[in-house]
């Protein structure tokens, strides 16, 4: 899909006709939206994270202690 709208950003930058390009990312789109369809029935339908709140996220372990040799903690 990105090759698409890639080709698509191009054909407009030198004022070419993208129709072919446009109506093929829309049979894309719907693929698409048929597999999250299916995905969906098939009990998916956990919220899905938009990049900021993807980098957001705090993917730090829990549950460790001090990694061997930190600074300023002590190992036991």
């Amino acid at each position: 899909m990105l090759d698409a709208e890639s080709t698509i950003r191009q054909h407009i930058n030198h004022d070419e006709d993208c129709a072919e390009a446009s109506m093929q990312l829309m049979a894309m789109r719907v693929v698409m939206l048929g597999l999250i369809g299916e995905r969906n029935r098939l009990g998916g339908e956990e919220r899905l994270l938009d990049v900021d709140e993807r980098l957001k996220a705090d993917y730090r372990a829990v549950g460790r202690g001090p990694l061997k040799g930190a600074r300023g903690r002590r190992v036991r």
